[in-house]
């Protein structure tokens, strides 16, 4: 037996934790488990999913205190002498129980200017481009928006500035852009100013819970913000658009 200590919501917009006992066996996750309460114990349980494959991202929550997907989080792998704690994300509306509001994602991901590709190059009507270049971006499309990387964020878990700052997911999404070997369009007047990309103190912990693995830090923040201080902060720039001050640095 194990038991899962889960957040149930009611209707004035508060709630409080409930103990739920339910039997398990080997292999079983923490999806599963939440669904044998579901269907023997408290049937109006609200949890999102879809694949239970680790894909869709719908079924993120924070298992004792760090945002996880429940269908691959095996119960082998936590402490089952005491009680598995399972709330909704802190950085999102909540609308019941283990569900939040995640649409403001959304509508995030629609500010940031799409792929804007530079005309065929070649005879045939085709693009020519570096492997290494290609490589280089394909690391950031495993991102199966699970927004855990939001979720965990300071900036917005913490401190709220969902209104100046887009978050690590949308870093990776915008560095999948401007890294794109083809990409002609320019967003980093939008990452400094609108997206807020220097709120991120570099803490690493957006890459920390990252089901995919995709090294959110390393890989997309910094190289962003690097970008940012050569075109704004870089006094040779400065100094050559005073002196050039029609000209667009590179």
């Amino acid at each position: 037996m194990v038991t899962l200590r889960i957040w149930r919501s009611d209707e004035q917009g508060g709630g409080k934790f409930e103990d739920y006992q339910t039997p398990i066996s080997e292999g079983m996750v923490v999806l599963d488990a939440v669904h044998q309460v579901q269907a023997k114990q408290a049937n109006d349980l609200a949890v999102r999913w879809n694949c239970k494959a680790g894909k869709c991202g719908s079924c993120s929550a924070e298992i004792n205190g760090k945002p996880r997907l429940m269908c691959m989080t095996q119960l082998a792998h936590l402490p089952l002498e005491q009680p598995i704690v399972l709330e909704p994300m802190k950085s999102f509306p909540l609308i019941k129980d283990l569900v939040t509001d995640v649409s403001w994602n959304y509508e995030v991901k629609k500010s940031i200017k799409p792929f804007k590709p530079r005309p065929p190059e070649a005879p045939d009507g085709t693009w020519r481009m570096n492997q290494g270049d290609v490589d280089r971006v394909q690391e950031f499309r495993k991102c199966i928006e699970c927004f855990l990387c939001q979720d965990v964020c300071h900036v917005l878990r913490d401190h709220h500035k969902h209104a100046e700052f887009i978050g690590p997911r949308f870093f990776v999404h915008a560095a999948a852009l401007e890294m794109h070997p083809l990409d002609t369009d320019d967003r980093l007047q939008q990452l400094k100013d609108a997206d807020g990309i220097g709120y991120c103190n570099i803490t690493k912990c957006c890459t920390k819970v990252c089901p995919e693995h995709i090294t959110i830090t390393d890989n997309a923040i910094i190289p962003l913000k690097e970008r940012v201080i050569d075109e704004f902060y870089d006094p040779i720039t400065k100094l050559w658009r005073l002196v050039f001050p029609k000209a667009k640095s590179s």
